[in-house]
């Protein structure tokens, strides 16, 4: 008689990063025990808009996400996106200054994103916002129906092939202004597990991880298919900004960020309330 399994509803970016950060529990890689796993690949504010419903057991989230799902999901200690001096980027057809952002209209991937926080936290109320998906921001600065965009994923290395100029680069100003990397994304699972099924899910996704970074080549392989616009090499590097020792564990600094950024989110206005931060594993 088979066993049943417990099914976990999984949700990541359709991104390479988190495809190589789930490549090995999506293609049967390891033994996943008493579970089974169901995948959907959405953009990150879908998903952030899911998971304030509760809708999946385990699901990718924006730090900023998480601090307005804390009664529903607690963070998965492993499966962090964090920018070591880097992060997402603002950028326009022409070179400027951050004050030249002010009063502009900046195309946005989502008000639940940390790059949106990390916007607010940078130019205040001074600013306006279009919300459209992350794949379509570079092409809606190139025609020039926003002054700038605010760009994610691997926007991050392609913007100058469409003739873009950077005008800041939140992982850098958020580095100059904290001394501490910036903590993009996580992996956030779901209370109502219970704390014995938290920990064993938590595990398998490190278990995916620790798969990938000792599979890179064919880990990058499956993680290629959902590189827009990315060859090899730029998909690797991509890869290596955003899996690497941070997200096998926040580790101390990593969670300090992680705190730091809540916390002004919260003093900005930007968050409603404070955040208590619980992690898993």
């Amino acid at each position: 008689m088979s066993q049943v399994k417990t099914l976990i509803n999984v949700g990541h970016s359709p991104d390479p990063d988190d495809a190589f950060m789930f490549h090995a529990l999506a293609n049967d890689k390891i033994d996943t025990g008493d579970y089974s796993f169901k995948h959907t690949l959405q953009d990150i504010e879908t998903l952030n808009h899911r998971a304030l419903k509760g809708e999946l057991e385990l699901t990718a989230v924006s730090l900023h996400g998480y601090a307005h799902m804390t009664d529903t999901y607690a963070l998965c200690a492993c499966g962090a996106s964090i920018g070591d001096q880097y992060g997402p980027m603002v950028v326009a057809r022409e070179p400027g200054s951050i004050d030249g952002l002010r009063g502009k209209k900046i195309c946005v991937p989502g008000t639940l994103t940390t790059a949106f926080l990390t916007l607010k936290l940078l130019l205040g109320d001074d600013f306006e916002y279009e919300v459209h998906p992350f794949d379509e921001l570079l092409d809606i600065v190139e025609r020039g129906e926003a002054d700038a965009g605010l760009i994610i994923h691997e926007g991050q290395l392609t913007y100058a092939d469409q003739g873009l100029s950077l005008i800041v680069d939140m992982g850098k100003w958020w580095y100059e202004e904290t001394g501490l990397p910036l903590p993009l994304g996580a992996n956030a699972i779901r209370k109502d597990l219970g704390q014995k099924a938290m920990n064993e899910v938590t595990e398998l996704l490190k278990q995916s991880i620790d798969y990938g970074l000792e599979h890179r080549d064919e880990a990058l392989e499956y993680a290629l298919q959902f590189g827009r616009n990315l060859d090899r090499d730029k998909a690797d590097e991509f890869v290596g900004m955003y899996v690497n020792d941070w997200t096998r564990d926040f580790g101390e600094r990593g969670r300090e960020a992680v705190a730091t950024l809540l916390r002004r989110g919260y003093e900005a206005g930007v968050i409603p309330n404070p955040v208590e931060l619980e992690f898993i594993g």
